[in-house]
């Protein structure tokens, strides 16, 4: 009867692990899926500009 109740604990406690896991996991696709949402739209109105230009960098060569 205690190797029962053992597996019985082992298996409940790991049931709610991986609900924890799942749980956790859905909270991070939501917050990302809210992240993405909000630069589409904070980039609809604008015109869409790189960060960084390609011609602000130093035209001079490094010295040898």
């Amino acid at each position: 009867m205690y190797a029962y109740e053992l597996h019985h604990l082992r298996s409940t406690e790991l049931i709610r692990k991986a609900e924890h896991e799942r749980l956790a996991r859905e909270a991070l696709r939501l917050r990302r899926a809210a992240r993405r949402e909000a630069t589409e739209r904070s980039t609809e109105g604008a015109a869409t500009e790189e960060h960084t230009s390609r011609f602000r960098r130093h035209r001079h060569p490094r010295a040898a």
